[in-house]
């Protein structure tokens, strides 16, 4: 076994349960997010929820993943640099494959913050993971420090776009319930 393994990735072994911990709890809140858009009377369509819903879970399930990944007893930082590399240019794709899906859906118009948080954040995270994982062998702490701080961005990634999805769930019941009322007094004026 590789002496200098242990030492680069037990420094961070409280942080890889912190943000693995995180990562695992906000996804089962992004289940919740996902019921409220389900029983709200807010417009969307499946294109939307994966442009805009599935991304959150994939953020979260990212950031646990690289936690996952550096808290696993590797013989060699190779094969952890291996995994991560081929998990970030997924994550590379993935956001090419979310933007594109953005673009096509017709429910909701995406503002500058929108694709801000949806995609170039998102993009950036993933392509720091995937710096990190090929410079892993060579500068195994600085690696560290980068993958670990684009796993970080991935949560609060992920925490910005569940709360957006939130406020506008929110914000679409109450516009719908001050329209009923609108007519429920419409209706007694007649």
């Amino acid at each position: 076994m590789n002496d200098a393994l242990p030492a680069a990735f037990e420094a961070w072994e409280s942080f890889y349960v912190i943000v693995g911990s995180s990562a695992a709890a906000l996804t089962g809140l992004q289940f919740v997010v996902m019921a409220l858009v389900s029983d709200s009377r807010a417009k969307t369509s499946t294109e939307t929820i994966g442009a805009f819903g599935t991304p959150t879970i994939v953020h979260f399930c990212a950031a646990f993943f690289v936690a996952v990944v550096l808290s696993a007893p590797w013989h060699a930082i190779s094969s952890a640099a291996l995994v991560l590399g081929i998990a970030a240019g997924a994550g590379v794709l993935y956001v090419a494959f979310v933007t594109r899906r953005a673009r096509r859906q017709t429910s909701y118009v995406p503002v500058l913050e929108d694709w801000i948080w949806h995609t170039a954040l998102p993009f950036l995270s993933y392509a720091a993971i995937l710096s990190g994982a090929l410079t892993l062998t060579r500068e195994t702490v600085d690696a560290l420090s980068g993958i670990v701080s684009a796993s970080v961005l991935l949560l609060f990634i992920g925490i910005n776009n569940a709360w957006d999805t939130v406020t506008y769930v929110a914000q679409n019941r109450l516009a719908a319930d001050d329209a009923t009322l609108d007519d429920a007094d419409d209706d007694e004026e007649s």
